[in-house]
């Protein structure tokens, strides 16, 4: 009897990575670093222009060798690892922790107040904020730095999430994922009537299917039977000991969906 077809991921879900190749001229300079660029423009300049034009192409090499680095980096975070320490990362749908070394990334609202609690009892809010390397924290409100906050000022940044947004982001990764039915094929829509999935063992580690309708649900347990699969479709995962466990209890919905997405997949035999 073989066995059916493991979820899977889609080959557009993350894999691809794409650069912007943005130049000078294009991007966003405040007023202080337009008139100092131009400023030392004509000290640089000469008769052709060469010097200048020389110092920019230096300037594109060190961009392209900085979103080289950075490509890399995101290939390494792609495969579950800490870019700093190499160690093993902690990945979420909107945030990326190391426990060893302490490099983190994580999402903040787009909506959403930040909340910056003060030393004295105090609260200041903003639209964002920027924790810098001493420590002291820079709070925006309509893009305009408006607060310079001291370490030593201040306990907490609280982080405001609406349920709107969250729900909104969630909407987004299920729309990138591309979940096929472990019946027929067919694409499996987690919003869709009749939708399933369960976590079965056919060998040593737990595997998860998806199916698009009750039909597929049924069709796949008749042809693989609960004795099969150490009774699986009946037992709670959370209680049994017989298989080494992938997915567990505490992520449901679309956290544990996306999970796949979030480490690489098994590799592809050679042809």
């Amino acid at each position: 009897m073989p066995l059916p077809r493991i979820f899977g991921k889609s080959k557009e879900s993350q894999d691809d990575l794409e650069l912007d190749e943005t130049g000078l001229d294009k991007s966003i300079l405040q007023q202080e670093q337009q008139e100092n660029l131009e400023q030392d423009i004509s000290i640089l300049e000469d008769e052709d222009g060469k010097r200048e034009q020389h110092l920019q192409k230096v300037a594109e090499k060190e961009v392209q060798s900085a979103a080289e680095d950075s490509v890399k980096k995101l290939h390494v975070i792609k495969m579950g690892r800490c870019p700093v320490c190499n160690d093993h990362l902690h990945q979420h749908l909107f945030a990326s922790i190391c426990e060893s070394c302490g490099w983190h990334k994580f999402d903040m609202p787009k909506t959403g107040p930040v909340r910056i609690h003060m030393r004295n009892g105090n609260t200041i809010e903003g639209e964002r904020c920027y924790v810098v390397k001493t420590g002291s924290c820079l709070l925006l409100k309509d893009d305009l730095v408006v607060a310079k906050i001291p370490r030593d000022a201040y306990n907490q940044v609280e982080y405001v999430w609406s349920e709107n947004e969250i729900d909104q982001r969630h909407k987004q990764v299920a729309e990138r994922m591309n979940l096929a039915c472990g019946w027929c094929g067919g694409p499996a829509e987690m919003d869709a009537d009749g939708f399933h999935m369960t976590h079965i063992a056919f060998g040593a580690s737990q595997e998860r299917y998806c199916f698009c309708s009750d039909e597929c649900y049924e069709a796949f347990r008749k042809m693989y039977p609960a004795r099969v699969h150490r009774d699986c479709y009946e037992r709670n995962c959370g209680d049994c000991t017989l298989c080494v466990k992938r997915y567990g209890d505490e992520a449901e919905g679309v956290r544990m969906l996306a999970k796949d997405y979030l480490s690489v997949g098994r590799k592809k035999k050679k042809s």
